[in-house]
């Protein structure tokens, strides 16, 4: 059985979806009512991340801690996939996950790469046969910190853990799918980038 010689990597967030997976898995955790009060009480990081006085990453972990921080992992994840294989196939664009379903009928290698949490990614990832490769929280026990135990999932750090999981030279095609400037490190890679587009 020969390996697969074309990879295929996805930008989840605005790419495979028509939304932002992390704002939906926040009020589908928290509910509505805690979801609008939090991000009230985080408007000033919002605002400090819209005028580009903080980071994305920086942004991001602050708002999952506000929300996270000491949850209990187990009640965690349950949530997490939970989510993952109740809502994500409502946020899909039908074009894009039609796209992902033809690579993985050619045999191709196929993965998410994703700034988000992979807690809210993987059972949909595994349901899809779909490798992931996200942002990972950290836990201190049987709790959440709140912190990222890797960096964010974005940009650069996109290319640095792609070349982790696979060993580029072995594919001979490398298709990269993407939205935003997050994903142009990664578009970079690809010998087929897509940006905003899937043909």
């Amino acid at each position: 059985h020969a390996m697969p010689t074309t990879l295929v990597l996805f930008d989840f967030d605005g790419t495979l979806t028509r939304r932002d997976s992390l704002l939906d898995f926040l009020k589908f955790a928290v509910g509505r009512y805690d979801f609008y009060k939090g991000l009230v009480r985080m408007s000033p990081v919002l605002a400090a991340y819209a005028l580009r006085i903080i980071s994305n990453s920086a942004a991001k972990e602050r708002l999952i801690a506000h929300f996270f921080a000491g949850w209990d992992t187990a009640r965690f994840e349950a949530v997490a996939d939970d989510y993952s294989m109740r809502c994500i196939d409502n946020i899909l664009r039908p074009e894009a996950f039609s796209t992902l379903q033809k690579h993985l009928a050619s045999g191709h290698r196929v993965a998410v790469v994703s700034a988000s949490m992979e807690d809210w990614l993987q059972s949909w990832c595994r349901t899809h046969r779909v490798e992931l490769i996200a942002t990972r929280l950290e836990r201190d026990g049987a709790r959440l910190t709140g912190r990222f135990a890797t960096k964010n999932c974005h940009g650069p750090e996109k290319v640095a853990r792609v070349r982790v999981h696979f060993d580029l030279e072995t594919f001979d095609e490398i298709y990269a799918y993407g939205d935003s400037s997050g994903d142009r490190e990664m578009l970079a890679l690809a010998t087929r980038p897509f940006y905003r587009r899937f043909s």
